[in-house]
């Protein structure tokens, strides 16, 4: 018999770790908080790690069904906004490379959930000492594990008492996706000019999933707040900001509607967390490491963290010893991963924001002076991972 295990939040990381579980014979309910277990959200990439970790817990496959080839097979890199490429990406640093819409990626990992394990307009809390018993609308659910996947404002996180709070990163993103097929010539990757970028990724079906940053005032004291709905306002600020800048920039907006472009500011934790386990809690995802956007790696860590758990609870059944040594284990691993990642990608986002003219030229100077092989490096340190060894029982 399998444990019974309580997932707080149905976003990717909640929804992969509940699927792979229940494929284990554990016993899981998801508690989502909206009403709507679905996403309005744009394009996302997933490298070789996210697709190593859907392997291990049975959705690769799946995942692949929905989702294309991404940066694979075009010239990729960073350009400046007269179109002059700066960097070319060598093809393995990409290969592994696949571009969904979110929307679709959460209907598969929906349709993995056994009926009836997911209840939504269900706003739930933890147990501040870390013990696995839920408060919800119905009264209080005893688990013998609660997994927290509840995102970067995370009330399990502050109610567990690990909160280190949240920081802007000092920019604004809009995203969107074009109403149909666009043309982007072969080439993608992003764009940097003087504290603006934009990114562009081919989605499955032709359609273009594109990003755009920049840089604003702010204060560590500002809230994380969530994407805005999608407005004319909005699309016209991008237009606006990015008229002039190569094609298929411009054209990309244009192809998008405009209630669909959404804008959100970006933070990320203010500090590595001490712990990602408190008790029988254990928090996944954003909740336990929010990142910048910078590295493409948000959803990718969270399919890790799912991973690592399955892989992990496979060899440690139960709820005593085992189960404690597993929640260990999981802790020390993905802690030290994330916080490496996540110190990367800030500085990845602050370098491409630079705005002073003789920071941008020495940046664009470097760019322009790295080798491919040392490109190759940097992405295969980050997209490199293996699920963990089971330990033996």
């Amino acid at each position: 018999m399998g444990m019974r295990v309580a997932v707080v939040g149905a976003g990717i990381g909640g929804l992969v770790l509940a699927a792979g579980l229940q494929r284990d014979g554990h016993r899981v309910r998801v508690h989502e908080r909206r009403a709507d277990a679905g996403t309005s959200g744009a394009g996302l990439t997933l490298f070789g790690n996210a697709f190593a970790a859907l392997d291990a817990v049975g959705l690769g496959d799946d995942v692949r069904a929905v989702s294309g080839t991404g940066l694979a097979g075009l010239r990729a890199g960073q350009r400046r906004p007269s179109g002059r490429w700066l960097a070319v990406l060598p093809p393995e640093a990409t290969a592994s490379s696949r571009s969904v819409h979110r929307a679709d990626l959460h209907r598969v990992l929906l349709a993995r959930l056994q009926d009836g394990s997911l209840r939504t307009g269900s706003p739930v809390t933890v147990s501040g000492d870390g013990s696995p018993v839920l408060r919800t609308p119905d009264g209080e659910e005893e688990h013998d594990l609660v997994v927290a996947a509840d995102g970067l404002r995370s009330t399990s996180r502050r109610v567990l008492g690990l909160d280190t709070g949240t920081r802007p990163a000092g920019y604004t993103a809009w995203r969107g996706v074009t109403r149909g097929p666009l043309d982007v010539g072969g080439q993608a990757g992003e764009t940097w000019g003087r504290g603006q970028r934009f990114g562009i990724v081919p989605l499955p079906d032709g359609r273009v999933y594109w990003f755009a940053t920049a840089t604003t005032p702010g204060s560590p004291e500002s809230p994380a707040s969530p994407a805005s709905p999608g407005s004319a306002d909005e699309h016209d600020a991008v237009r606006e900001r990015f008229a002039t800048w190569h094609d298929p920039v411009p054209a990309c907006v244009d192809a998008t509607a405009r209630e669909d472009v959404l804008r959100h500011d970006v933070h990320d934790l203010a500090r590595p967390l001490a712990s990602f386990v408190k008790g029988r809690t254990v928090l996944l995802g954003d909740a336990a490491h929010a990142m910048t956007p910078d590295l493409g790696q948000g959803a990718g860590q969270a399919v890790e963290d799912a991973a690592t758990l399955v892989v992990l609870l496979r060899s440690n059944p139960g709820t005593g010893d085992g189960l404690a040594a597993a929640l260990a284990r999981y802790d020390h691993e993905r802690r030290r991963r994330t916080a490496v990642l996540a110190r990367r990608s800030r500085l990845v986002g602050a370098v491409g924001q630079l705005s002073h003219p003789l920071a941008v030229a020495v940046r664009d100077g470097v760019l322009r002076a790295t080798p491919a092989a040392a490109l190759a490096r940097a992405a295969e340190q980050v997209q490199r991972w293996t699920p963990p060894a089971p330990a033996r029982r």
